[in-house]
């Protein structure tokens, strides 16, 4: 039943919710404190790299053009591709199209699309419950950035959980190869940099078109996390705390409705009421225009209101 703003906000079961989930965490298990250090050695280096990005010697409209471009690219691909259409399966594409779309968002080096879909079927099943690999009951910024930084138990069952892309030679080698796909990015930011002569260079173009696309893609997916668990509204009464938050919806093209996602997590649509703009949602209708998306599924709460 979807229940009105205000009735959320003074909700005192939501409250008894939340006070639960965070109540029941216990310490980390040992297993699990050590540090990843490829990961988190990856993530400082891009964190830096983006730093440099901003310094005024590598600003350029050219740079600033290849953000936006990339930028779009691969969060379309992650939520998109990865999202509704792979880890969901809302709506079907054609294999050549869903090819596309997940090698878009492989474009994010959020791991491999087999790794990034297991994950994400295995956060709907137990979201925020204490083997949630990124439980928002251990606080915002576990869930935004930290958990990734250890071990994820979670990864254990990628075959039960991401068995049909396991099955597919194509998914497999992505998995594996998709840090490649950033080299055609860097050969043509460098040269066309070098050879327009633009302010700040190839290099310029290179950290512009890469590392500071990176760290923004990572952070405004990751708010998916960390801000849609703690800030906004909810529509529907889930067993989690999952919210709908305007701007992260902006940021991530749809993303940030993300308690109308948890009510309907097989939905091609997380805009549900005629407020919530769904950038993704627009581009789905965009391709069944084209008769690139058909069987699109959407909540049965839009058949009745």
């Amino acid at each position: 039943m979807v229940s009105s703003v205000s009735q959320t906000h003074s909700s005192s079961r939501e409250l008894r919710l939340r006070a639960g989930i965070i109540a029941r965490r216990d310490p980390l298990p040992p297993s699990q404190r050590k540090i990843r250090g490829g990961t988190t050695t990856f993530m400082l280096i891009m964190h830096v790299a983006a730093c440099f990005a901003l310094l005024p010697r590598f600003w350029s409209w050219q740079g600033l053009t290849a953000l936006a471009i990339l930028y779009w690219i691969t969060v379309l691909g992650v939520t998109l591709g990865l999202h509704r259409l792979v880890a969901h399966r809302s709506f079907v594409a054609p294999r050549l199209v869903e090819r596309i779309l997940v090698i878009m968002g492989s474009l994010a080096c959020q791991s491999g699309p087999i790794e990034w879909v297991a994950l994400h079927r295995h956060h709907h099943q137990f979201s925020d419950q204490p083997n949630d690999h990124h439980d928002a009951g251990r606080g915002f910024w576990w869930s935004h950035s930290e958990w990734m930084l250890h071990e994820i138990p979670a990864l254990r069952h990628s075959q039960k959980l991401a068995g049909d892309l396991l099955a597919d030679p194509f998914f497999r080698w992505l998995d594996h190869w998709f840090l490649l796909l950033q080299i055609p990015i860097f050969l043509f930011l460098y040269w066309y940099g070098e050879i327009n002569q633009v302010h700040g260079g190839g290099l310029g173009l290179v950290l512009w078109g890469i590392p500071l696309r990176l760290v923004m893609v990572y952070h405004v997916t990751w708010l998916v996390n960390s801000a849609t668990h703690t800030f906004g509204y909810r529509n529907f009464d889930c067993p989690d705390l999952s919210r709908n938050c305007w701007w992260v919806a902006l940021l991530t093209f749809g993303e940030g409705w993300h308690n109308n996602h948890h009510a309907y997590p097989q939905s091609a649509r997380h805009g549900l009421r005629w407020f919530e703009f769904d950038i993704t949602w627009q581009h789905i209708k965009l391709l069944k225009r084209f008769g690139l998306a058909r069987k699109i599924r959407q909540a049965k709460y839009l058949q009745s209101n």
